[in-house]
């Protein structure tokens, strides 16, 4: 499938994680970020656009709504929204948490997605305010993320999450019960996830003193959030792809991270453009493979806003008048690249409130 390979799956050794009740899990690497329209084909239909604009839970959420449901949800009032703070979610305070499930409703007010979008209200929706909307979308993802696990890695209570609390709940069971990972693919995933897991936390750890705050717990699990973690994010991808250890990822590696030629027949067109991709763009040096400083260049690119760019892609999509900016009946007009529903379910079900956003 087209799209960032992910790392090995453990099956056998989550399933014996669960059933000794471990409070965690190893960092996977995290959905490697790609460029360009790459992205958009990585998901199905308007699955990416619908978690930029909305945040992949509350993407999930809005599935389960019937077409008109998520189209009056999208432009139109609704009776009961929660209250909503003006900016991105920063990491808080234990009462804060859960956040957005403990918010207490407010009848009768209106609930308006494209309103909220339009900072200036002057009815139209312009590139920066959508651009504006989707970073502010990621962040509130991030954080909230952050703050629905941190009660089980804060063991002591102390608001800081030490690198032991951290690697007790998550590594715990394997650590004093090593006889029951037999299985050598298990045991080598987990002998490889513990360092790595170590290197990354030591990295998030500004202090040096081997307990995360908030905001380093934060940049511990979303390492391409934070420009001091872009290091970490580059040698994790290097580490996944690059099968032969030889420090490189050659061309063979970069495709085989898409795309699995099981059947042994002929490579799909997509598969040959991501071929010419990487010997056009990708190998910067033309020496046949990338080092560091290209896999940067090519996961983290200094020159590529991911928020400007799909904000960008969403007008234009949906400017019918071609003026650059959109109108509440432009979006409406186009309802299912913003949002998702019944028709168009790739989510599962989910029980929070869809008038959060």
């Amino acid at each position: 499938m087209a799209g960032g390979g992910a790392l090995s799956a453990l099956p056998a050794l989550l399933l014996l994680l669960v059933a000794a009740g471990a409070l965690g899990k190893p960092t996977a690497r995290q959905e490697r970020v790609r460029a360009g329209a790459a992205q958009h084909e990585d998901l199905p239909g308007f699955q990416y656009d619908h978690e930029a604009f909305l945040g992949k839970e509350e993407a999930r959420s809005f599935d389960q709504l019937s077409p008109e449901e998520s189209r009056e949800r999208l432009g139109t009032t609704t009776g009961v929204s929660c209250s909503e703070p003006a900016q991105p979610l920063p990491v808080g305070s234990e009462e804060q948490m859960p956040l957005r499930q403990e918010a207490q409703p407010k009848k009768n007010k209106a609930s308006k997605i494209v309103d909220r979008i339009d900072d200036d209200k002057d009815g139209y929706i312009t590139t920066e305010e959508l651009k504006t909307w989707i970073k502010r979308v990621q962040k509130r993802y991030i954080y909230e993320n952050v703050a629905k696990v941190w009660k089980d890695y804060d063991l002591n209570k102390d608001d800081k999450i030490a690198w032991e609390e951290y690697k007790q709940a998550t590594y715990g069971y394997y650590l004093e019960n090593p006889e029951e990972f037999q299985d050598a693919t298990d045991q080598h995933s987990f002998k490889k996830m513990l360092p790595r897991d170590e290197r990354r936390f030591k990295a998030a750890d500004l202090d040096g003193d081997l307990a995360a705050t908030r905001e380093e717990f934060t940049a511990f699990l979303h390492p391409e959030e934070f420009e001091h973690m872009k290091n970490i994010v580059v040698l994790e991808t290097l580490e996944d792809i690059d099968k032969n250890e030889d420090g490189f990822v050659d061309q063979d590696e970069y495709i085989a991270d898409m795309f699995a030629n099981e059947e042994g027949g002929p490579e799909p067109d997509w598969v040959i453009t991501e071929r010419e991709q990487f010997a056009d763009f990708r190998d910067l040096n033309k020496d046949g493979k990338m080092d560091k400083d290209e896999i940067q260049h090519w996961i983290l690119p200094q020159d590529y806003d991911h928020a400007l760019a799909e904000a960008r892609h969403l007008v234009y999509e949906s400017d019918v008048d071609k003026d650059q900016k959109l109108t509440k009946e432009e979006i409406l007009d186009n309802w299912n690249m913003f949002v998702g529903s019944q028709a168009t379910n790739y989510g599962e079900d989910l029980t929070r409130n869809h008038d959060e956003l």
